[in-house]
């Protein structure tokens, strides 16, 4: 099976934009889990929170702005320093564009190198990407709060803590109880932590809770309208960050590798994130920050275009099933195959399996499906002939095979008495394969639901 696609090259399809009022002069600009952008309509002018990824992205954002209001855009705040927030900026011809001290070193410090890095991840977002002029810089900066009159209304800019980035800052409407977070918060769309401050982060959020508002825009996500989608998109938000650095910092703990960390947060994480807009993409980049500051090291380490490219091949392009498995993998077929009456090589695949999670131990199995394309997605009820274990580099025990619940030792050859129903075939992580030879030779026919995380799957012929 070829690698996972890198980040978000394969997303081509167009999102569709709302443009939702959210409150008095408030507007949500949101695309299905692209980058959002927020609107303030003050008495004389309008403030913009966050720019869009180029030029050309903007002007929809202007132009919708021109259907509710005559008043210009007098401000652009930028939340954080990345590409997909900023670099639509120069569209706003005679804005100011605000952003913290932070956000400001930030940019000097790695917004060049961010901005290939992003381009290279998210072709749709730039596709557009020569209408860019070069970097995007503040023209005013502030060291953690400014307010900013529109008329009579305050828009009171705050920065409430580390999380995504250093510099994050939130638009705060007093006179709306209205809050723009930019990517502290998220909404059913997965938080990129490439860059973040985990140990930060949820403090960050408990700030930005207390301020009771009565409706927020996420930087990617749904506009949250009540105070009850609030709560839950902050409380999303949390459980994302606690989960992801949690399993992380026990990995480290333990002395697992970067790529057995990687594949402990999955086993954690998919079943509840896993459908969210961009968890792909963002969960190999956000599993080598977590690492990182577990491991100490404080600052985050600057993404550049190779950098991506080769932590991409390392976490989510290596076929689990390696040259050097080989034999593993053929012989876990050709079990599976026997075992069916067929005399070709079965389906295989490979999979990242927890045995014994109170010792933490990562096995990885091979599983020899004898019936093809059965069986190959976790979670996937399909029928099987038979199947084939074998636990990949593990040279002192051939590959086993289960019996079915009605088959008697006789028809399986007389070969033990020990029995594997359905219902086990269904817990195959409950057991510990290879340390049994009485397991040799037990087929299970009927239908079968991999219940393990599957990783990697390797076609039969």
């Amino acid at each position: 099976m070829t690698a996972k696609s890198f980040a978000s090259t394969e997303d081509t399809a167009e999102k569709k934009v709302s443009f939702d009022q959210i409150g008095s002069g408030l507007y949500a600009y949101t695309a299905e889990g692209d980058p959002n952008s927020g609107i303030i309509v003050g008495d004389d002018g309008v403030m913009v929170i966050d720019a869009q990824a180029t030029p050309a992205m903007a002007d929809d954002v202007i132009a919708r702005v021109a259907k509710v209001t005559d008043k210009p855009i007098k401000y652009v705040l930028l939340t954080h320093y990345h590409a997909v927030r900023t670099h639509g900026a120069s569209a706003y011809k005679g804005a100011e564009i605000l952003a913290s001290d932070t956000t400001r070193g930030l940019i000097a410090e790695r917004g060049k190198q961010d901005m290939d890095s992003e381009i290279g991840r998210f072709p749709r977002l730039f596709r557009t990407v020569e209408s860019i002029p070069g970097l995007t810089w503040p023209t005013v900066t502030f060291p953690d709060q400014i307010s900013v009159w529109l008329g009579r209304r305050e828009v009171r800019i705050t920065h409430v803590g580390r999380g995504h980035t250093a510099g994050d800052v939130i638009a705060v409407v007093p006179d709306a109880g209205v809050v723009f977070s930019g990517d502290l918060v998220e909404y059913k769309s997965a938080c990129y932590c490439g860059d973040a401050h985990f140990t930060d982060w949820p403090a960050t959020l408990d700030n930005l809770a207390e301020l009771q508002a009565v409706a927020l825009v996420p930087g990617r996500g749904a506009a949250l309208t009540t105070p009850e989608m609030v709560a839950e998109g902050i409380a999303l938000t949390s459980d994302f960050i606690a989960m992801l650095y949690g399993s992380v910092s026990e990995s480290v703990a333990k002395g697992r590798s970067l790529k057995d960390a990687f594949d402990f947060v999955r086993l954690a994480m998919d079943p509840k994130f896993k459908t969210f807009a961009i968890y792909e993409h963002c969960l190999p980049f956000n599993v080598v920050r977590a690492y990182d500051e577990a491991r100490g090291i404080e600052w985050p380490v600057i993404w550049t275009a190779e950098r991506d490219r080769e932590m991409w091949a390392a976490l989510q392009g290596e076929d689990l099933a390696r040259a050097d498995d080989g034999d593993d993998v053929a012989g876990v077929a050709a079990a599976a195959a026997g075992a069916a009456g067929r005399d070709r090589a079965g389906d295989v695949i490979a999979v990242d399996l927890a045995v014994g999670r109170g010792r933490g131990e990562l096995v990885r199995l091979a599983i020899g499906v004898g019936r093809r394309r059965a069986a190959l997605v976790a979670g996937r009820q399909a029928a099987v002939d038979a199947i084939a274990v074998a636990v990949i580099g593990d040279d002192e025990h051939a590959p086993f095979r289960l019996r079915g619940a009605g088959e008697t030792d006789a028809q399986n050859g007389g070969e033990s008495d020990q029995e594997c129903t359905h219902d086990k075939a269904r817990l195959l992580g409950g057991a510990p394969f290879g340390t049994d030879d009485k397991n040799a030779s037990k087929i299970v026919k009927g239908r079968l639901t991999v219940s393990t995380p599957a990783r990697r799957g390797l076609g039969g012929p």
